[in-house]
């Protein structure tokens, strides 16, 4: 009897890391939240370009710019696991009361982007949204931010790593996938199952530019003490920044805070990289 019992839960067991190794890719992207865009800048009364990237043959990968006449330079943001641009108004709105012109885009399968997501992906939309700077729109590498929200932190620093950019933003960023798979699902053994990398810390490495970790206490996805482990990682000139709220709305909580942090380490980095 017990050996019959210790065989089905064996059974199971193994059934239930073959289904995450076949279907993890649904554990980590979420295309499907807000893929209907409905805000634009507009909505928010900033004026913006609609940006279409091509990629591989057939697909594109949708994008917006937001235009500043007197801008002190551009930002790139590269978003989260979940949700489109339509729901990140309020990046867009902030860097353009800091001074700055922003393009932001939906990687492949999200929002109006086609294709589908997956780890090198990512990595080559961003590249081709940096290449659309640098290349259509005229932007010096050391004029640019590049910003990285959740899952767009490693993806912003694999750019990083290979461009030069002004600064580099990480905000509620973990470590790498298989660290932080192996917290929440701590039960299987995902460090030898995982499919995807996204080794931020790795990353970071390689990365030249001035950096600034953002992270909360109270981020109940991803632990502060992966953006503390980041923080550690980053070279100098670098700058923490604590948060509060929890990981989809600490930006909102700490709107005030966050902004004069912000503010004040673009202005800092403006000034060095002017000497």
């Amino acid at each position: 009897m017990v050996l019959h019992i210790l065989l089905l839960v064996g059974i199971g067991y193994a059934t239930l890391t073959l289904l995450v190794y076949i279907f993890q890719s649904r554990l980590l992207y979420f295309p499907e939240i807000g893929r209907e865009v409905i805000a634009t800048p507009r909505t928010v009364g900033l004026p913006f370009e609609d940006v279409w990237l091509d990629l591989d043959p057939g697909t594109r990968v949708h994008g917006w710019f937001v235009p500043r006449s007197d801008a002190r330079g551009a930002v790139l943001i590269l978003h989260g696991n979940a949700g489109s641009i339509g729901l990140r108004l309020d990046w867009l709105r902030m860097f353009h009361e800091l001074g700055y012109a922003s393009l932001i885009i939906d990687y492949r399968g999200y929002g109006r982007s086609g294709g589908k997501p997956s780890e090198q992906a990512t990595y080559e939309d961003a590249q081709a949204a940096w290449d659309h700077l640098t290349r259509s729109r005229g932007w010096k590498p050391g004029e640019i931010v590049i910003v990285g929200e959740s899952l767009g932190g490693p993806i912003a620093a694999h750019l990083a790593a290979r461009a030069a950019p002004r600064a580099l933003v990480l905000q509620s960023t973990f470590t790498s996938v298989p660290d932080l798979a192996s917290e929440l699902y701590w039960f299987l053994p995902v460090r030898w199952i995982s499919r995807f990398r996204y080794d931020t810390r790795d990353h970071l490495r390689r990365v030249s530019a001035p950096v600034l970790v953002a992270h909360s206490r109270e981020d109940e996805i991803i632990p502060y003490r992966h953006g503390r482990a980041l923080f550690e990682q980053a070279r100098e000139p670098k700058r923490f920044v604590e948060m509060r709220g929890g990981h989809n709305d600490a930006f909102l909580f700490s709107r005030r805070e966050w902004t004069q942090a912000l503010q004040q380490f673009l202005d800092d980095v403006a000034k060095a990289a002017a000497r």
